[in-house]
């Protein structure tokens, strides 16, 4: 470990403090989530590249540890990606996104509508 610190979750907060750092930044890897595809989003339009991970894979490979804090998550999922023990995850585009959003909306509607 080069650097701690505790940094605001925005990409924006995030990106800036990444930039600032003395040292290179080869990759980020991110736990694929509802959240994380805002992340990802954020760090590679800031020219990082991030990469999202499988959650059920990282899941399995930090079950193991016996003490659980965030801190302790986020150094064991660098060290996953500095290994390659994981697998990448699609990151669909916002537009996808948006549309799946509406569809299920939709879709909800119409549920309530027919009860």
């Amino acid at each position: 470990m080069v650097t701690e610190a505790q940094v605001g979750s925005a990409p924006d907060a995030l990106a800036s403090f990444l930039r600032e750092l003395p040292h290179g930044i080869a990759a980020i890897g991110l736990e694929a989530g509802p959240l994380s595809y805002r992340l990802h989003k954020g760090l590679t339009d800031g020219g990082f590249e991030t990469v999202l991970m499988e959650t059920r894979q990282v899941k399995a490979a930090l079950k193991a540890m016996p003490i659980k804090t965030d801190r302790r998550e986020a150094e064991d999922i660098a060290r996953l990606l500095q290994m390659g023990w994981f697998r990448p995850v699609h990151c669909k585009t916002v537009s996808s996104q948006e549309m799946r959003v509406l569809l299920t909306s939709r879709k909800s509607v119409k549920t309530a509508a027919a009860i």
